[in-house]
């Protein structure tokens, strides 16, 4: 009887699983994705690992993240222009990034993935990671930060994105994720984050690369 009341004091409580099971799922995820990004643009492996990224934190999110309190609105316009709107920001700022020879250099090495390969494949995994992101960043990782989630929500998200290597990507998750943090925090779900960030992320997909890559200009 000792022994299996010492067991039960010890055993994990289910928030400190949850949050155990969130940290586990995101050291995988930030994994994948520097090697993501270490593999050749257009390359099978690339496609692979990105796939892959996006399901280990989407499906890893997911479980992690306790069920919600009943559907809420799903709201269209507001998202849609916060993406619009962030994008617009971004291609401002990119205007004077690219005469800083070290932004410049780590944005085109990104802009690669964007433009070589197939279109359509590219398109496809940066959706998919943009809504894997929101469900493990602003839904498990949100849910399993006892104060401010915000922060910590955005906190995780850059230090995921350092994985790359990249000042610009690192940068450019500091600024969203706070952004999609707040949304988080003022609806009480993901919807909206999730709705900007796949607009923004198709916005700079599609119309960054010619300001980066001196082929397309």
């Amino acid at each position: 009887m000792r022994v299996r009341s010492w067991l039960r004091g010890v055993r994990p409580r289910p928030g400190a699983r949850r949050s155990r099971d969130v940290a586990l799922v995101g050291v995988a995820g930030t994994a994948l994705l520097g090697v993501s990004l270490a593999a050749p643009p257009a390359s099978a492996r690339f496609y692979g690992l990105t796939f892959l990224t996006a399901a280990t934190l989407g499906i890893g999110g997911l479980a992690t993240t306790p069920p919600q309190d009943g559907p809420r609105e799903l709201r269209l316009v507001a998202p849609a222009a916060t993406g619009v709107a962030a994008f617009a920001v971004f291609y401002g700022c990119a205007l004077v990034a690219r005469r800083i020879p070290l932004l410049r250099r780590a944005i085109a090495n990104l802009m690669r993935y964007a433009d070589q390969g197939s279109t359509a494949a590219v398109l496809l995994t940066t959706l998919a990671n943009g809504v894997a992101e929101e469900i493990y960043f602003r839904g498990a990782v949100y849910h399993a930060a006892p104060r401010r989630p915000v922060t910590v929500s955005t906190a995780a998200y850059v230090a995921n994105t350092a994985a790359t290597r990249n000042p610009a990507l690192v940068l450019a998750a500091a600024v969203m994720g706070t952004v999609f943090g707040v949304q988080r925090e003022r609806t009480g779900g993901i919807e909206d984050a999730l709705i900007s960030h796949t607009i923004w992320s198709a916005l700079m997909l599609h119309f960054m690369p010619p300001l980066f890559l001196d082929h397309r200009r």
